[in-house]
């Protein structure tokens, strides 16, 4: 299934300054596997060494927040938009 993947700006030296991206996969993992295929290492910066999102990383597919859905056995029907969303902290 190819999606587009929509990249924050924090992370977009690994996709040389792209914004959006192609990647394939039938689940949030797989096209996280996919992108790490083409852009090695971004995959580590999305998700940490136990392979679960990071605390400070948002993950939607479509307007959905994978948490809440699946987490990264979320299903990417093919032309689903995906977007990588660095939370945002203040006071």
């Amino acid at each position: 299934m190819s999606v587009s993947v929509r990249i924050p700006t924090i992370l977009r030296t690994y996709t040389g300054g792209e914004s959006e991206v192609v990647a394939n996969g039938d689940t949030v993992a797989a096209v996280l596997d996919d992108l790490d295929t083409s852009y090695a290492g971004i995959k580590g910066r999305i998700v940490d060494e136990q392979g679960e999102l990071r605390r400070f990383v948002n993950v939607y597919v479509g307007n959905d927040d994978v948490r809440f859905l699946d987490n990264l056995d979320t299903a990417t029907p093919e032309g689903t938009q995906i977007s990588v969303i660095p939370a945002v902290a203040g006071g």
